[in-house]
C-alpha cells in the first residue's frame, strides 16, 4: 500500500480512536460520579418480612478503583495526545513533506506516542479483566453485613462492578435502588467492554503509522537514488 493510501487510513483510524476514547472517558466519569453520589450513600436492606431493615454503606471498606484510573488515563491519552496531538502532527507532517520532502520530528514523536498509548490501553485491558475475574465469585455475607452496620463491609476486596452486582442481589427496601444499580452496572460493564475496541483501534492506528513511515522512507530512498544513477550514467556516456 502506498504512503498516500496509508495516510488516508490513518485519518480514519484516528477519528474512530478519538471517538472511542471519548466514550471511554465519559463512561468512566459516569462511574466516578456515581461512586461520589448515590453509590457512596447507604442502601436500606430488608431484614425480614416484618419491614425492619439495616443500612448497608454504599461502598465496602476495600474498594478497588486503580483499574478505573488506568482506563481513564488511557482514554485521556487517546483523546489529547493521540487525538488532538495527532491532528497537529499530521498537519505539520504534510507541510514538512511538501516543503522539505522529509518526515518532521513531531511526526516521529507522535508515532512513538501511538505506541505508548496502545501499551497503556493494553495494560488497562489486562488489569481490568484480570481484577474483575479474580473477584467475580465473591458474595456478600448477609449476617456479617447486618452485624457490622453501619460500618462498611470489611470482608474481601471489591471492584465497583463486583460490589454493586452483589448489592443489587440483596433484598433492598426501595425498588428505585435496584433500577439505579442496574443502570449504573450497565455503564460500568460498558467501559470494561469498550476496552476491547479501544485496544484494537489503538493497535490498528499504531501499525498504520509505522507502515506509513516505512513506506515513505522507502519511496524517498528510491527518489534520491534515481538522480544519482542518472548522473552516473551521464558521466559514463561523456567519458
Amino acid at each position: 500500500m502506498t504512503s498516500s493510501r496509508l495516510m488516508k487510513a490513518i485519518y480514519v483510524a484516528l477519528l474512530l480512536l478519538y471517538i472511542d476514547a471519548a466514550i471511554s472517558l465519559s463512561l468512566v466519569s459516569s462511574m466516578v460520579a456515581f461512586l461520589h453520589g448515590r453509590g457512596g450513600q447507604p442502601f436500606e436492606v430488608r431484614r425480614d418480612l416484618n419491614g425492619s431493615f439495616f443500612n448497608l454503606p454504599g461502598e465496602p471498606a476495600n474498594l478497588l478503583t486503580d483499574h478505573g484510573h488506568t482506563t481513564n488515563a488511557a482514554g485521556g491519552t487517546g483523546v489529547v495526545l493521540v487525538g488532538f496531538g495527532g491532528l497537529l502532527a499530521l498537519w505539520l507532517e504534510h507541510r514538512s513533506r511538501a516543503k522539505y520532502g522529509k518526515v518532521s520530528p513531531v511526526y516521529y514523536l507522535w508515532a512513538l506516542t501511538t505506541i505508548l498509548s496502545w501499551l497503556l490501553t493494553l495494560a488497562a485491558f489486562i488489569y481490568t479483566y484480570l481484577l474483575t475475574n479474580m473477584h467475580s465469585d465473591q458474595s456478600i455475607d448477609f449476617a456479617l453485613a447486618e452485624g457490622s452496620s453501619p460500618k462498611p463491609y470489611s470482608r474481601d476486596s471489591w471492584t465497583p462492578e463486583n460490589w454493586y452486582t452483589q448489592v443489587n442481589n440483596l433484598p433492598l427496601v426501595h425498588g428505585d435502588d435496584h433500577d439505579t444499580l442496574k443502570k449504573k452496572l450497565r455503564t460500568i460493564r460498558g467501559w470494561r467492554y469498550n476496552l476491547i475496541p479501544f485496544m484494537i483501534l489503538g493497535f490498528v492506528l499504531m501499525v498504520l503509522v509505522i507502515l506509513e513511515l516505512l513506506s515513505f522512507r522507502r519511496s524517498r530512498g528510491r527518489k534520491t537514488k534515481q538522480p544519482s544513477e542518472q548522473s552516473h550514467e551521464s558521466a559514463h556516456l561523456v567519458a
